[in-house]
């Protein structure tokens, strides 16, 4: 693909020397400026992923593969993101009971004191043998024409070798058939992807792959991924403006419009992942051509200029920063693809 212009070119030259010196912060600026410039160009992502967070770099990588499927960069450059990604989720530790192939009745079911079951049977079997024995004697007594005090005595004068046609229960413990419990399988997970171990992603066309570049340093009071010098985009909804970053100063100060409570803006901290000078806007019940100054930082949300209405300071949005128009210009030209946009209360 043609390089569609000299800025464009400039910009991927600087990409390029920022790679080699291992300059995170540079590669993002200059690589976002190449995005932005032209959009439907696989390098820009190449180098925006090499220096994203894990879960950054999956984006812009899947957004090199919608521009070139068969990208064979863009394919190892997955690899390596998917095997980076993992290192940060830890998954759940599954473990694994082994149950033996039977096991006493005694043993799986309990009282609510913790006293075996079997030991309750055993007392209740007992205490039958009493009554039937103690109601047998009651009955000889009465056939004798004893009183039921005398009849207490026949139990000492019982000879034990004397046949007898009543049955004695004999109080024999059985335990009963344990069914044997099955083990329960476990669930494996099986990844999508399967990075290559011993692969390591460079956007750079060379044989000897260059390791990843380190991660950046998280700097107190700044939001996650913005180093101490970084352009960053903070975004306040109860005062309803929009503040420009360098570091921890403020450079700009911008009176916005966001979502209404039926359409409220999310919150959180997102990357602008694309920008267009104009593009057109839809949703239920509005249709918009040619919005100027478009930057989506997640899903449908984006900032962008604004020329239906000028009540900014007041939220009037389905869910987008409304930015005047020539405020979106600047905010346009001072940011990149990739930096990072800040949402709160």
């Amino acid at each position: 693909m043609s390089l569609p212009g000299s800025e464009l070119q400039h910009a991927l030259e600087q990409t390029h020397q920022a790679m080699h010196r291992k300059d995170a912060r540079a590669v993002r600026y200059w690589a976002g400026k190449a995005a932005g410039l032209a959009p439907d160009l696989e390098e820009p992502w190449l180098y925006l992923a090499a220096v994203a967070t894990p879960r950054a770099s999956l984006f812009y990588l899947n957004r090199a593969l919608q521009i070139n499927p068969n990208s064979r960069r863009a394919r190892q450059g997955m690899h390596w993101a998917v095997q980076r990604h993992r290192k940060t989720v830890q998954a759940p530790v599954q473990k694994v009971i082994k149950v033996p192939w039977q096991i006493p009745s005694q043993d799986l079911v309990r009282s609510h004191s913790g006293t075996p079951l079997a030991n309750l049977v055993l007392a209740l079997s007992v205490l039958v043998v009493v009554v039937i024995t103690g109601g047998w004697l009651v009955s000889s007594s009465f056939a004798q024409g004893s009183t039921l005090a005398p009849g207490l005595n026949i139990i000492a004068q019982v000879d034990l070798g004397k046949a007898t046609r009543t049955p004695t229960f004999t109080p024999t413990y059985t335990p009963s058939p344990t069914p044997t419990q099955t083990e329960t399988p476990t669930p494996t997970l099986t990844p999508t992807i399967t990075p290559i171990p011993t692969e390591t992603f460079t956007p750079e066309p060379t044989n000897t792959p260059e390791p990843p570049p380190p991660e950046e340093i998280s700097y107190s009071g700044l939001p996650s991924g913005v180093g101490a010098n970084d352009r960053w985009i903070d975004v306040n909804l109860s005062e309803q403006r929009t503040y420009a970053y360098e570091g921890d100063q403020v450079v700009n100060s911008i009176p916005v419009s966001t979502g209404t409570w039926q359409h409220p803006t999310v919150t959180g901290t997102y990357n602008v992942y694309v920008m267009y000078r104009y593009a057109d806007m839809s949703g239920p019940g509005y249709y918009l051509p040619n919005v100027p100054y478009v930057m989506y930082f997640y899903q449908g949300y984006g900032l962008h200029g604004t020329y239906w209405h000028n009540n900014f300071g007041t939220p009037m949005s389905h869910g987008c920063v409304n930015l005047p128009t020539d405020d979106a210009g600047w905010l346009f030209e001072w940011s990149y693809v990739g930096i990072v946009v800040n949402v709160h209360y």
